[in-house]
């Protein structure tokens, strides 16, 4: 998923031990610890889907072929048919805003 310093793909060692100590700990402070690390991944694809983006354009940042990324994300295309785009950027600061103010012990209301 992600590279090591060289470049390479990680060792299955060195993914359990980011899993370990930083996945593990971040998804348990956001109150989500059944997440996985390919919700990430979904999450993504999902925000650029969401953000407008051609199926072509998600599935070169996924390394996939276009029709592995239809029929994995389809569903998402048909879920948002008719509702309105949202810059996947946009998403994420406001999810880190959300994260960072439930670390802090401060509550932001963020409109909802």
């Amino acid at each position: 998923m992600f590279p090591g310093k060289e470049g390479h793909p990680w060792t299955q060692a060195a993914y359990q031990s980011w899993r370990r100590r930083a996945f593990n700990r971040a998804t348990q402070a956001a109150g989500l610890a059944d997440a996985r690390p390919y919700d990430l991944r979904h999450s993504f694809a999902s925000l650029l889907l969401h953000g407008g983006r051609s199926v072509i354009y998600v599935a070169r940042q996924l390394g996939h072929d276009a029709r592995l990324t239809l029929t994995r994300y389809g569903h998402v295309i048909d879920e948002l048919e008719d509702r309105p785009r949202i810059e996947a950027e946009a998403a994420i600061a406001e999810a880190r805003l959300a994260v960072r103010a439930a670390a802090s012990g401060v509550m932001q209301d963020l409109g909802s």
